[in-house]
């Protein structure tokens, strides 16, 4: 399947969680029909602290499918 979805195209979520937001494509996943939004997905990791590093959280962005987002502008 041919993905119109490139990285860089500006997306609005139409379906899901995050429904209504927008962000700009980070990544795109062909083989997955997947894209990775900016600010859209969150999800929070915690990263375990080593000899010498703190542990801390990050926030990471999940992976959309293609048929949950609507290109904006490229």
């Amino acid at each position: 399947m041919y993905m119109k979805i490139k990285k860089g195209d500006k997306v609005k979520v139409i379906s899901g969680k995050d429904k209504g937001k927008s962000g700009v494509v980070l990544r795109a996943l062909p083989r997955e029909h997947k894209v990775i939004v900016e600010g859209v997905a969150l999800y929070k990791r915690s990263l375990k602290g080593t000899a010498g590093k703190v542990g801390r959280i990050i926030e990471k962005s999940r992976p959309i499918h293609v048929s949950n987002v609507q290109r904006i502008e490229k």
